[in-house]
């Protein structure tokens, strides 16, 4: 069985964001880009099941859209334990683009899932996963913590109110991803690394498929008011209701 995991491209958590062209444009001088923690959990999972030998999963590959800054982050998508990766060459402005392209290639090729982390460290819109099912129409499974095999019939199980859900899935389907799907993300190994740079990535031209989202200028969130120090329970209490109100 091949699976197909999607991949985002974005910027460290600890990363300071700066805008430039009147706010309006993403400064992307000195920013260091990563895998989206739940995309980066989503791969680690889907390798684990390719290295079980009581599963049917064989190969692993990952996707991304983004120029060619991506590729790095690709790289270690590889050295993680991906057989494949694929960047289709463009840079999305929003998430429906992204679905588009994604779709693009999907649809003439055979995957027995789809896996999407639930959102995405930058915009956290988590949209892409519902639209690429929905273009595809594919089922779309969401919130899903965990994925175990009956022989060749992959079993979901999902988180719900009070409690948790298992459920099959005829055809293939789109996997939208928690924290919990993988325990840890995987580390790349030195050997991971090394043949990281002799498998294959594949980069595609951009199908043409307008935007439906503009953005039109960013803010950053105000600067946090210094610390004040309080020395007694009563001024403590005074504060905590008459300021902060909280209590």
């Amino acid at each position: 069985m091949r699976i197909l995991v999607c991949i985002s491209n974005v910027p460290d958590t600890t990363t300071k964001i700066k805008f430039t062209d009147s706010d309006s444009k993403l400064d992307d001088a000195n920013i260091q880009w990563v895998i989206n923690p739940w995309d980066e959990l989503a791969l680690s999972r889907a390798v684990e099941l390719k290295e079980d030998a009581g599963s049917p999963v064989s190969e692993v590959e990952v996707i991304t859209v983004g120029l060619a800054h991506t590729e790095p982050t690709l790289r270690k998508c590889l050295a993680i334990g991906a057989d494949k990766a694929v960047r289709i060459d463009m840079e999305p402005l929003d998430a429906y683009q992204t679905a588009a392209q994604l779709d693009a290639y999907i649809k003439n090729e055979d995957f027995g899932f789809l896996v999407c982390g639930i959102e995405s460290g930058d915009y956290n819109e988590a949209a892409v996963g519902g639209m690429l099912a929905e273009r595809l129409d594919f089922v779309s499974v969401s919130s899903v913590s965990s994925i175990r095999f009956e022989g060749d019939t992959p079993i979901f199980q999902r988180d719900v109110a009070n409690g948790k859900e298992e459920l099959k899935v005829n055809g293939t389907a789109v996997l939208i991803v928690q924290k919990g799907f993988a325990r840890v993300p995987k580390i790349p190994n030195m050997r991971g690394i090394m043949t990281a740079r002799s498998k294959p990535l594949q980069i595609i031209k951009a199908v043409s498929k307008s935007p439906l989202v503009e953005f039109k200028t960013y803010n950053t969130p105000p600067a946090r008011e210094s610390v004040k120090m309080v020395d007694n329970s009563k001024e403590l209490v005074e504060r905590l209701s008459q300021e902060a109100k909280v209590i």
